[in-house]
């Protein structure tokens, strides 16, 4: 099954829908139907906005309008604090009441424990984790409307007489050469089993065969989280995520009415590609020529 099985082509954007769902995948940000439009073609009521990025390393770009971002992690290359203050300055600047951000692979000093261990192999110098928190859980942090998630649950309203809406985040994905928020598969059952069943869910790392197709043709989500969905455990209304780059793309559940579904396989149809940019650090550029590398397993993660 594709991700993009359903999509339709409005122009330059491409969006899939249900009859409570609207995706975008590919737009203008500037020129977005804005919610009281999508709501009033389908059927009116109070619509959300939730705005998903994830990924960004560091670099900016222009976001669209809405009520919520989630951000689902790799806020910066290596955590470093002028990575981080440059991501979270831009996530202070954007307009939505509600940005809910959760940590990844990249943003190394936040796994505290799994930091002081290995920080040597990565740099000369050990980076302080208090000025690189505060940019997340400080006082600007929370005037800009930013809620930091670390395997935590919180509600939230975009206005008071709007619904209440439930999250959790964690950063955590299966082991790929020993980054940060790492599992062996084998762990994953004892740490998902404690993920709060909620209206979303944001996790770093994708479900095993739902968008986690690497260039290497592997499927590197977590099999623990897959069986969590697939039982019904975790039935969110939203499931963000990111990690693998190449498996962008969204995909459109209708859930069984006995909580119990059919495993899903979901893949995207469409692999940009990746590019080296002048605007590049040497970590960076470090990165992204080892995802231009052919051989699996190391394509792909991100």
């Amino acid at each position: 099954m594709s991700a993009l099985d359903d999509l339709q082509r409005d122009g330059e954007d491409v969006v899939i829908s249900s009859a409570d769902a609207v995706v975008h995948l590919e737009y203008d940000p500037t020129n977005l139907p804005s919610v009281e439009q999508v709501a009033e073609k389908h059927g009116g009521g109070n619509w959300t906005r939730f705005v998903c990025i994830s990924d960004t390393h560091s670099k900016t770009f222009d976001v669209p309008h809405g009520d919520v971002l989630l951000h689902s992690g790799d806020l910066t290359q290596v955590g470093r604090e002028g990575e981080m203050k440059k991501t979270m300055e831009w996530i202070y600047s954007m307009p939505h009441k509600v940005k809910i951000v959760i940590a990844g692979n990249h943003d190394l000093p936040l796994h505290r424990g799994w930091y002081d261990n290995n920080w040597k192999k990565r740099s000369q110098k050990k980076l302080d984790f208090e000025p690189i928190h505060e940019w997340l859980v400080g006082k600007m942090a929370k005037e800009s409307g930013v809620i930091y998630l670390e395997n935590q649950a919180v509600k939230f309203r975009v206005a008071p007489e709007r619904r209440e809406w439930s999250v959790y985040g964690s950063p955590w994905q299966p082991e790929f050469f020993n980054w940060a928020f790492n599992y062996k598969r084998d762990e994953a059952e004892g740490l998902v089993s404690k993920y709060e069943s909620t209206d979303i869910l944001l996790t770093h790392g994708p479900p095993h065969q739902i968008l986690d197709q690497t260039r290497g043709d592997e499927m590197v989500g977590c099999e623990a989280l897959a069986a969590h969905i697939t039982c019904g455990r975790l039935r969110p209304r939203l499931h963000a995520f990111g990690h693998i780059h190449e498996a962008h793309g969204a995909h459109i559940h209708s859930w069984e009415s006995t909580g119990v579904c059919e495993p899903l396989q979901v893949q995207n149809d469409i692999n940009y590609p990746i590019q080296l940019s002048p605007d590049d650090s040497e970590d960076e550029a470090a990165g992204r020529r080892e995802k231009l590398e052919p051989s699996p397993p190391e394509d792909g993660f991100c």
